[in-house]
């Protein structure tokens, strides 16, 4: 397994499907870290849909959305589960952000955070513009989150 990358080092590009409920409809499409430069990205990675400290986690992520965009960045979140139950979950909870698969943990295997027959770490990568990352929080158990208040004062360092 990759090491997680440090502080001040590129994020490793990946591709992996993903949707975003816009007025109740899904938009499926592939999203590109590469694509994503040019303003700073929030990589949220959970360990599973309509779990409860993830349905805790991304909810409060969707209530602040506005706070994070307002200094500049996107949100996606990460998890290995399928299209399907990430739609299901997203309408469930009206997430307001994109839910992306990474279905045989290839992107969690590259950042470093896959755990062999458990999933994944919950972990928290902010991207600059240029796609490095500038902060990072990788659980060892997963059973809390890093708040909204946390991440925003890391975005707003940038």
């Amino acid at each position: 397994m990759a090491k997680s990358p440090e502080v001040g080092s590129p994020a490793p590009d990946f591709t992996l499907p993903g949707l975003l409920l816009t007025e109740g409809s899904p938009e499926f499409h592939d999203y590109r870290l590469a694509d994503a430069k040019g303003h700073p990205l929030v990589l949220v990675f959970y360990p599973g849909d309509d779990t409860a400290v993830c349905t805790k986690q991304l909810c409060s992520y969707t209530s602040d959305l506005d706070r994070f965009k307002d200094l500049g960045a996107t949100v996606w979140g990460i998890s290995p589960q399928g299209l399907e139950s990430h739609e299901a979950f997203a309408r469930k909870h009206r997430l307001g952000f994109p839910l992306l698969a990474d279905t045989d943990r290839t992107v969690a295997k590259a950042f470093g955070i896959a755990v062999p027959g458990l999933g994944l770490r919950r972990s928290v990568f902010i991207l600059d513009a240029t796609g490095a990352v500038r902060w990072k929080h990788v659980a060892l158990a997963g059973l809390t989150f890093q708040h909204s208040d946390t991440l925003a004062e890391q975005l707003a360092a940038l």
